[in-house]
């Protein structure tokens, strides 16, 4: 006696559940450009590494001798495998099977894959199409009585999320708890054209008095340039390399610090551009990513966020192998005031970075928070206040080089000044609590209206305070700690990572990140 029949009929389910949803249904998902879920994993997943768990869970009809008539499996494909050689687990929807829809799903699918990438302490990668166990108006027809909400697993996300990396990537239309699977992620990637994000589909919202298409009312140009997803790619094959990348600069888990690489960049390198890619004239614009570029190992700058709140660049980077968080103003964009999404960018890193133990270096050059009608409208005090709030309860070290512009309230946000200060001013920064330009007329109105020449007089009060100015006259009072030749920025954040590492520390923070 053997239990071959019984193997012989496991493979023949397993055979029957890599059809998907049926032959018609896999080929209207190719028809639009997609990929099948099987094939997402195979493409996301190091070759082999794959190992599928609840592969023949669905719903089977049989007939009255038992046996096996039909079967349709679950809505989604989950299991273990590897992403640069380091254990991840991956959960894909299958839109093919019912677009996704409630009715098709298995909840425990969802909840089982948390629980086994925060239990085992590997990243969550989720590859999202459809409504991700969504609701279904069909359901009504198998159970027909309305309920009260509730969303099974959700408490799973919300502590998941403080324990290991989550990315999501939206790969078709997501919507109502796709939609927030998208949004409740540390990393989040749309394709232009194949993936729209909405809380409810052109049906729902046509009922309203709102006729989009799913395009007009969720499509990249809208969620990557509010921040609901971090960035936009033009094909699935990139949004899998950007998973891969970002996973690349994190811990599996906030039990581990990040991992260190063997970097073939000298860490004594200094960039001659430096000298001069801050215009002498205070005003001109540079490029930030420049003196990113410059300072990181060559090649290591991964920037997130670049469609919003773009006073402010965001992203990773290695410096000497060891991974940083990377803040930098971008004076391109209302000379790199802070407005309220700005504010809710540096919220949003902070929280990243110190989860996973990242410290950051961040590029100072911030003329304030942003004011007017607008801002105000936007909220920007309210979400100054916490952009300051998340600055300060950072729980990793933070190194500041001040580049130009640090004014006000906002340009005061480099650390916590109540740690040990690590910063580096540039000759060319320019600081103060308001700038002296615009207060200057203010201030001395009475005597420039009885100036015999009004001319010459504001001319000496401008060379007279532009010597008060003076970044050499704050390094006199200690205030501003060191000034440098910005070609030793990148030799000195070299040193900076390496003391930064001894005193990194694991585990979960003391507050979890909020999607």
């Amino acid at each position: 006696m053997s239990w071959e029949k019984s193997i012989e009929e496991l493979r023949r389910r397993e055979r029957l559940a890599e059809k998907m949803g049926g032959e018609e249904p896999v080929s209207r998902q190719r028809g639009r450009g997609k990929l099948t879920v099987r094939e997402r994993v195979v493409f996301l997943a190091d070759p082999g590494s794959f190992h599928e768990i609840g592969k023949i869970a669905g719903v089977a009809t049989y007939n009255d001798d038992q046996e096996l008539e039909t079967f349709l499996p679950s809505n989604s494909v989950m299991g273990r495998g590897r992403l640069n050689g380091r254990p991840a687990f991956i959960l894909g929807d299958d839109f093919t099977v019912r677009g996704g829809a409630a009715d098709a799903s298995i909840r425990g699918k969802l909840i089982q894959s948390i629980k086994q990438a925060q239990d085992y302490r590997m990243p969550f990668v989720q590859l999202i199409d459809g409504t991700g166990g969504g609701g279904s108006i069909k359901m009504f027809e198998k159970d027909p009585r309305t309920y009260i909400p509730e969303t099974p697993g959700w408490e799973y996300i919300v502590h998941g999320m403080g324990e290991v990396p989550f990315v999501s990537l939206a790969l078709g239309p997501c919507a109502g708890m796709g939609a927030g699977r998208v949004a409740a992620s540390h990393y989040s990637v749309m394709v232009r054209g194949l993936s729209q994000v909405f809380v409810a589909g052109p049906p729902v919202t046509r009922a309203l008095g709102e006729d989009v298409t799913k395009e007009e009312l969720g499509g990249w140009r809208i969620q990557a340039r509010n921040g609901t997803v971090d960035d936009v790619v033009d094909s699935e094959a990139d949004a899998f390399v950007a998973a891969r990348r970002f996973l690349s600069y994190l811990p599996s888990s906030v039990h581990e610090l990040p991992p260190i690489t063997v970097s073939d960049d000298d860490p004594a390198r200094k960039d001659e551009a430096l000298l001069s890619i801050v215009p002498t004239d205070g005003k001109t614009p540079y490029k930030p990513r420049k003196i990113v570029e410059a300072a990181v190992d060559l090649g290591s700058f991964f920037e997130i966020g670049s469609q919003w709140g773009r006073g402010l660049v965001t992203g990773f980077a290695r410096i000497d192998g060891h991974p940083v968080g990377i803040l930098a103003g971008d004076p391109f964009f209302l000379d790199g005031a802070w407005t309220a999404d700005v504010c809710e960018k540096v919220i949003r890193h902070m929280d990243l970075c110190s989860t996973f133990h990242l410290p950051v270096v961040h590029f100072v050059d911030c003329p304030g928070f942003a004011c007017g009608v607008r801002h105000e409208t936007a909220g920007v005090t309210r979400k100054g206040a916490r952009a300051m709030a998340a600055m300060y309860q950072a729980t990793v070290p933070i190194c500041a080089v001040v580049i130009r512009k640090a004014y006000g309230l906002a340009g005061s946000v480099m650390f916590n000044p109540s740690k040990a200060k690590w910063r580096y001013c540039w000759p060319s920064g320019d600081w103060g609590s308001l700038p002296m330009a615009g207060g200057i007329e203010a201030a001395y109105r009475k005597e420039l209206l009885e100036a015999e020449d009004k001319e010459a007089y504001l001319k000496s009060l401008h060379e007279r305070f532009d010597a008060i100015a003076s970044p050499f006259r704050t390094a006199e009072a200690f205030y501003a700690e060191e000034i440098i030749d910005p070609r030793d920025t990148r030799p000195l954040l070299v040193d900076f990572v390496h003391h930064a590492r001894r005193v990194l520390e694991t585990g979960r923070t003391a507050f979890g990140p909020r999607p």
